[in-house]
């Protein structure tokens, strides 16, 4: 017998910026908000609409796993308007979760609700991802959950593969999580928590609560939907139980994938505009222009086109990161450009992304001929001359547009599986050309 295996895809040579940019770029629907979205238009009592949804790996893993646990999920006249009809909550199914960690950690407690049970697995980089925190809080809440042989052995699993119990019901209360290592631990209690017979109090215990933004933005999506929730205290949220109202709601553009292209307007200069752009949003994106102003560029806001203008100057910064960790790949390849060193803070959960994100930065910048060194908590970064090379991306879609704002300056960057940008940003190298000027 003879086995045969799939050569990878070659790399893609990351396009040189040939001159200052004159760009318009469209961003699809952001991620965070469409599942987030996704998820409580399958726990609603009526059917909903979400136009401007985003359609990449991460949501389609999402609506499979939805249809999976009994929702109907139908498109539209275009992929991006979806129709959500909830229904009951089955079982006896399985859920596959890719690398979407929005899958793995939000719907637990959505698969709580089921009549039978509910196995999680994903890819292989999935697997080490850590999972015990919300796994706890179900437990701690008189749910079983159990690794893939049925048992627990005295331990719960701390990783995918798991099965959850359903038991068609929530009793919910009071529970104490430690999201040190994500705010999505917080977010996927929550999301599901109105559901819960008695509702959900839940306090984080851990030192620190990395992406406050992204529990903000549950917080206000779930009273978008009629949700009664107390965030007066810090580190504690009260759900009250009672029904989730169905909407049509539009989505907006995910403003952290638009960071490299407009991060691209500080290497190449010229002007990158996002259309779309939202004056008030809980994304951590918005953190995004300020940034670049502090980076030597300059921008606008009017009539929803976010303009920012750049030189080809790109200055260092000391930042903290921890509202905005996702930013950091952008920010630490803007970084490896600049003319002054710079320190990224507050972003040690990054090494539980979907790789190691300081280790993996570290090591691709350094392999550039850069100086970059992981502290506790983030990155030092000081220029060097830059040569080219392979950049591994580690299947993570942050890693692969970092190297793409990269190669407009150093000539031969080539971009290892830039595929994977796909988990969120289906078709990036086209819309990387189109910024350019140029055809894929």
């Amino acid at each position: 017998m003879t086995s045969s295996t799939t050569a990878p895809a070659p790399a893609w040579e990351a396009p040189l910026a040939g001159a200052p940019l004159d760009a318009t770029v469209e961003i699809p629907g952001s991620k965070s908000l469409t599942n987030r979205l996704l998820v409580l238009a399958a726990l609603a009592d009526a059917p909903g609409t979400l136009r401007g949804a985003l359609r990449s790996r991460d949501a389609d893993l999402m609506i499979g796993a939805l249809r999976a646990l009994g929702a109907g999920i139908a498109e539209g006249d275009q992929p991006s308007t979806l129709h959500v009809t909830p229904g009951p909550v089955t079982g006896d199914t399985d859920i596959d979760t890719g690398l979407a960690g929005t899958v793995m950690r939000f719907l637990p407690p959505f698969a709580a609700l089921a009549d039978g049970p509910v196995r999680f697995d994903g890819d292989a980089a999935a697997r080490v991802r850590p999972m015990l925190p919300v796994l706890a809080a179900l437990h701690a809440l008189g749910v079983t959950v159990h690794g893939p042989d049925g048992a627990d052995e005295g331990e719960l699993p701390a990783h995918l593969p798991f099965t959850v119990e359903g038991r068609g019901h929530v009793a919910g209360g009071a529970v104490d999580v430690d999201a040190s290592q994500s705010s999505q631990f917080v977010s996927g209690l929550l999301l599901a928590a109105a559901r819960f017979e008695r509702g959900l109090t839940l306090r984080h215990i851990g030192a620190t609560l990395p992406s406050l933004p992204h529990i903000e933005m549950t917080v206000a999506t779930l009273r978008d939907v009629g949700v009664e929730v107390d965030d007066s205290r810090d580190g504690m949220w009260h759900v009250a139980p009672g029904p989730i109202a169905a909407r049509d709601v539009r989505v907006e553009p995910d403003l952290s994938n638009a960071a490299p292209f407009l991060a691209a307007a500080l290497v190449a200069g010229g002007t990158v505009r996002v259309p779309g752009w939202p004056t008030i949003t809980t994304q951590p994106g918005a953190m995004v222009p300020e940034l670049l102003e502090r980076m030597g560029g300059t921008y606008t806001l009017a009539d929803g086109v976010l303009s920012v203008t750049g030189t080809g100057a790109v200055h260092g910064i000391d930042v903290d990161l921890h509202a905005g960790g996702e930013l950091a790949p952008t920010f630490a390849a803007l970084a490896a450009l600049a003319d002054s060193p710079s320190r990224l803070r507050g972003i040690a959960h990054l090494r539980g992304h979907e790789t190691d994100r300081l280790a993996a930065l570290a090591r691709e910048i350094t392999r550039l001929g850069g100086q970059a060194e992981e502290t506790r908590d983030g990155l030092v970064i000081t220029p060097r001359p830059l040569r080219g090379d392979v950049v591994r991306t580690y299947e993570d879609h942050r890693m692969a547009t970092s190297a793409a704002l990269l190669g407009l300056r150093v000539p031969g960057v080539q971009v290892e599986n830039v595929a994977t940008t796909g988990k969120t940003l289906p078709g990036f190298t086209a819309m990387w050309q189109r910024m350019l000027g140029s055809d894929a």
